[in-house]
């Protein structure tokens, strides 16, 4: 008996999940010969994790590094670890993956945990773990963030996160559901996920060349809840699908995506929006955010779920009361179709226009690589520990596009693209 024979839930198509290890490498990091690869995964996604270092190793991988987290040793810090601890975080695996990201270590994320695992917890002690955790990991996520390697984000069904997404399924059924709506969201269903993906990154990248051509310098969201202006950065750049690393490798960074996307200016949001969708945010639900924004910050900020919980996260620092994404996804996306809500932001975000509080991202300007962190804060790129991505697109979100002299042009109309 092999050892996935043991690991693997029987409810789970091995012949997607071989596809879904080889899209990863091939197409999610564009993995090369040499190239070595750090893994982070839930133990749970040992099965996938074993499948990728395969793929990873077939395609010429130098050294294939995995590092697995346990749901059982996270909530034994917090029910019996001691309270100083709270405040800290492993800033010499911090530190030694920002020195692999320095060498051209790729890197991979599958998410998989139960969303809701510190929900019994602690907030104040969730809350000075996630600082601590956010501090530590800054020098490793300038890398991701500056988009230095090549990097990529995919899921594995959990049993808990099966359950919380198809609550009324027994547990099998559930993790066989949300198993083959990974499948689905990511590509991976047909005999030819690559070609499959090849599609998909052209049809973005035909979005991202018609919004980059007409370089509006804001957007108008209108809706229930909505009015809200985002001013865009200085020489902001939209980006969607693949994208070439500073590496100068092409990659798809999440799997699944339907997003394009851009830098927003950080001094140029005013207005209030409404989340269309709950925040699953370390083990807390966030429903019902109403934000209002003004010179870029939000001054306001209330959630009928989870509010102290949003008013802790905004407070983590000078940037996290502001903005540095925004997005746009039609609401006929396939994710959206699907009717699910997933409590995982790498698909939730995925199902509808999001903004996110927090870190910018630098690959998204003109030139953005050989921009200093300083140029990009003066054009007005955000900066922040944190970076959280809420949905704000409905089928009832129109978004006009508004040129420096003023002109507008439709973007979205009912939550779709307008032209």
């Amino acid at each position: 008996m092999t050892h996935d024979a043991i690991a693997t839930s029987p409810a789970i198509d091995l012949v997607k999940l071989d596809r879904l290890a080889e899209t990863a490498v091939k197409v999610g990091l564009q993995l090369q010969a040499g190239q070595d690869l750090v893994i982070t995964a839930p133990v749970a996604a040992l099965p996938l994790v074993r499948r990728i270092a395969e793929h990873a190793y077939r395609v010429g991988a130098g050294v294939v590094t995995p590092l697995l987290s346990d749901e059982a040793i996270t909530l034994a810090r917090y029910r019996v670890g001691q309270d100083d601890s709270f405040d800290r975080a492993a800033d010499w695996l911090y530190e030694g993956i920002a020195k692999a990201f320095a060498s051209n270590t790729a890197r991979l994320a599958i998410v998989g945990d139960n969303p809701m695992l510190l929900s019994g917890e602690e907030p104040s002690k969730v809350a000075r773990a996630s600082k601590a955790m956010s501090r530590a990991y800054q020098p490793a996520l300038e890398k991701i963030a500056g988009f230095d390697i090549n990097w990529n984000i995919l899921a594995y069904p959990g049993a808990a996160w099966a359950k919380l997404v198809f609550p009324n399924d027994s547990e099998e059924t559930a993790i066989g559901k949300l198993a083959e709506a990974i499948f689905s969201a990511s590509r991976v269903q047909g005999d030819d996920p690559i070609g499959a993906w090849t599609l998909h990154n052209s049809a973005l990248r035909s979005r991202t060349q018609w919004l980059n051509s007409k370089r509006f310098a804001s957007l108008h969201f209108t809706g229930p809840g909505t009015d809200l202006t985002i001013g865009l950065a200085d020489g902001h750049e939209w980006q969607g699908g693949a994208s070439t690393a500073k590496n100068g490798i092409t990659c798809n960074p999440n799997i699944p995506t339907e997003e394009v996307f851009t830098t927003p200016h950080a001094r140029r949001v005013d207005g209030y929006v409404a989340s269309t969708k709950p925040l699953s945010y370390q083990g807390t639900l966030i429903d019902c955010i109403a934000v209002r924004f003004e010179q870029g910050r939000i001054v306001e900020a209330n959630a009928t779920r989870g509010q102290d919980v949003l008013r802790k996260v905004l407070e983590t620092d000078e940037g996290a009361s502001r903005i540095g994404e925004v997005a746009l996804v039609p609401h006929s996306s396939p994710i959206s179709k699907s009717g699910l809500l997933f409590f995982n932001t790498l698909f939730d975000e995925n199902a509808a226009c999001h903004i996110a509080l927090g870190q910018c991202y630098s690959k998204c300007f003109l030139d953005g690589a050989s921009l200093t962190p300083e140029q990009i804060a003066a054009q007005g790129g955000n900066k922040s520990l944190i970076h959280i991505d809420w949905m704000i697109g409905s089928g009832s979100i129109d978004i006009d596009g508004i040129a420096a002299d003023g002109t507008t042009v439709p973007v979205f109309r009912r939550g779709e693209w307008a032209a």
